[in-house]
């Protein structure tokens, strides 16, 4: 049984002790707390005596224990969080990406600020490493308006996304509608979501992010569900994994290797490591030919890929003999990777392999680093 007690003084009805209705208090007391178990002591005014003041005005009675004093959620002006949303706000997320993550049900890695689309430049860009999938995030600081909405379509246009997702503080009800016209019209390849952002704070503490999703795929909230399902039945083989890539990861980090900003293990045979560049991504690779590091061309127009590819491959295998390059002609993609031999359930020699994941990393991006970089591929 719950009671609560008045703000201030006694409660009402009650007097002090002296009082001719102190046999009253007494009777009213007991009725209060009728429902308590027997073997629970009571708080009682008989037993204690009427708090001080300051104490009613904080203290709730939950079957006659004495709750701790709760905070007071109060909003913060994001503005005095975030003060502004292309300067201050994507670098804050891109080192935040879990939160964000959390929100979408997505295992989120997001390796590119101000990502060049044409002549403007997208607020964010990532991947969903739990299934490899690109992912872009237009930011605005105050509510949605038509201007936003554009920027997100010609992003959209220029990236060729899966998801696509729109952070504002408020969405008008127009926009909310075409995101939900457009999850309906697209297929199930391209989804939109819709996140408004605010903060929050308790008493005097940090200022806090506050996340909601407003806009998703209609069978989003299904998937999502499907998937933490599959995890509560992981055969070893994937634990294996999962507890493999955590390792993994743990490395990386303490090397401070801004490769990822993921921080647990997926329960999957790869780690994405996100290159910043649409169409290409970096990994590691358990598969036939035991461990690979690669990198992965991945655009949707096959062209792109074969051309990327080409350029590669022409500054790279001069230089680089122990390079594996495979066009996987009738294939999404194409690779260039590194292998040795080793086994997941060779658990004995996981931290061996982690040492030769990220050696094999750092040679492969040096490569390319010597080469003119990533960029140079695009322009080639």
């Amino acid at each position: 049984m719950l009671v609560n007690l008045p703000d201030r003084g006694r409660p009402a009805g009650l007097t002090g002790p002296g009082s001719d209705h102190s046999a009253d208090r007494r009777q009213t007391s007991r009725a209060m707390l009728t429902d308590r178990p027997q073997q629970s002591p009571a708080f009682t005014w008989e037993s204690a005596g009427p708090p001080a003041t300051d104490t009613v005005s904080r203290m709730t009675i939950v079957d006659g224990a004495a709750l701790s004093e709760l905070g007071t959620l109060d909003a913060v002006d994001i503005r005095t969080v975030w003060k502004h949303e292309a300067h201050t706000f994507p670098p804050w997320l891109l080192a935040n990406a879990d939160v964000l993550g959390g929100v979408l049900g997505m295992q989120l890695s997001l390796s590119a600020a101000e990502h060049p689309v044409g002549g403007f430049s997208l607020d964010l860009m990532g991947v969903d490493e739990a299934t490899n999938e690109t992912v872009i995030i237009e930011n605005q600081l105050e509510r949605t308006d038509h201007s936003h909405l554009g920027q997100l379509l010609t992003y959209a246009g220029g990236t060729d996304p899966v998801n696509v997702v729109w952070i504002a503080t408020n969405f008008r009800e127009e926009h909310r509608a075409a995101l939900d016209w457009l999850n309906n019209r697209t297929d199930e390849n391209t989804r939109f979501f819709g996140i408004e952002i605010s903060a929050v704070r308790i008493g005097d503490s940090p200022p806090a992010p506050l996340m909601r999703l407003v806009v998703q795929p209609n069978d989003w909230g299904k998937r999502v569900k499907s998937l933490a399902q599959a995890d509560a039945t992981m055969s070893s083989r994937s634990l294996a994994y999962r507890e493999f890539w955590s390792r993994f990861l743990n490395a990386v980090h303490g090397r401070g290797l801004q490769w990822t900003t993921s921080l647990k293990g997926l329960p999957q045979n790869w780690q994405s490591l996100p290159s910043g560049t649409s169409g290409l991504s970096f990994a590691c690779t358990f598969g036939r030919s035991g461990l690979g590091s690669e990198i992965f061309f991945q655009d949707p127009d096959p062209a792109v890929n074969d051309q990327r590819f080409a350029a590669a491959r022409s500054k790279l295998e001069p230089s680089y003999p122990t390079l594996s390059f495979e066009p996987l002609a009738g294939r999404k993609g194409c690779r260039i990777a590194e292998y040795r031999a080793g086994e997941i359930t060779s658990t004995d020699d996981w931290d061996e392999y982690v040492e030769w994941f990220i050696a094999a990393q750092l040679r492969l991006r040096q490569a390319f680093s010597e080469a003119g970089g990533l960029s140079a591929l695009i322009s080639s």
